[in-house]
């Protein structure tokens, strides 16, 4: 009997590893636009967040049309309709000029499509059936749990929706360290992998330095790059896991 995952890759494009990634990268996109939409409002590296902006935002739009060449059942086709409508409201609020004014939308958009996104690498997951699944959602959900809690800071010293960005910005950073903990246990682990683990952990350490020191001087320069470093090393870990589930499907 030919099992979901094989009846779903030799259908499609992409395969059910790389979907589940690319449905978690866009939860992390959806929080590094707002990010660096921030950035440019606060006057943090402003050059910097305008181009990491337009690389998020094309990056969306080329990962939506790649997933949609894996739509094995009527729920993923829904999902993924309802993302890219939240996906077209955000847009709108994203190419407003970066200011106070404009913030409220910016903010409400985001958590819209990181939850349609989120729903979407869900269901990815559901259809590959296998503990790698669960691991590349995981780690690539820490992705944007690094994006979202600089976001909040920079939301926070922007003055926009005080009580709610606390409790988020506690939420994140509460999730991130329990979701890296169980990476790190993870019996599938391997050696390559425990060691990249091992490299994310060095960066959360310098990351939440950043964070404990937002007073400072030049603070918020530091939670971008610190926040873009984790990015990149959590990138690592999670393309090691799509691999894993590459390999056994």
């Amino acid at each position: 009997m030919i099992s979901p995952v094989a009846l779903a890759q030799s259908a499609a494009t992409i395969s059910v590893a790389e979907a589940i990634n690319k449905a978690g990268r866009q939860r992390m996109l959806s929080q590094r636009c707002a990010k660096a939409w921030l950035m440019q409002a606060l006057g943090v590296m402003p050059g910097q967040g305008e181009q990491w902006l337009s690389a998020s935002m094309a990056l969306f739009d080329t990962q939506l049309k790649e997933l949609q060449t894996l739509q094995p059942s009527a729920e993923l086709e829904g999902l993924l309709v309802q993302l890219s409508a939240d996906w077209r409201g955000y847009r709108d609020a994203l190419a407003q000029s970066p200011s106070r004014a404009n913030a409220d939308a910016v903010f409400e958009r985001n958590e819209i499509v990181l939850k349609s996104a989120h729903a979407t690498t869900q269901a990815y997951e559901k259809l590959s059936g296998t503990r790698f699944g669960r691991l590349i959602n995981v780690s690539g959900r820490q992705r944007m749990l690094s994006q979202r809690m600089a976001k909040f800071v920079y939301f926070s010293e922007l003055g926009v929706n005080a009580p709610s960005v606390a409790e988020g910005f506690q939420g994140a950073r509460s999730d991130f360290v329990d979701a890296l903990a169980l990476l790190k246990s993870a019996q599938e682990n391997t050696p390559r992998i425990n060691d990249e683990l091992g490299l994310v952990e060095q960066q959360w350490f310098f990351f939440e330095s950043a964070l404990q020191n937002r007073s400072s001087k030049g603070a918020m320069k530091d939670i971008a790059t610190t926040s873009e470093r984790m990015l990149q090393q959590l990138n690592l870990v999670v393309g090691l896991y799509e691999q894993l589930l590459s390999h056994t499907s």
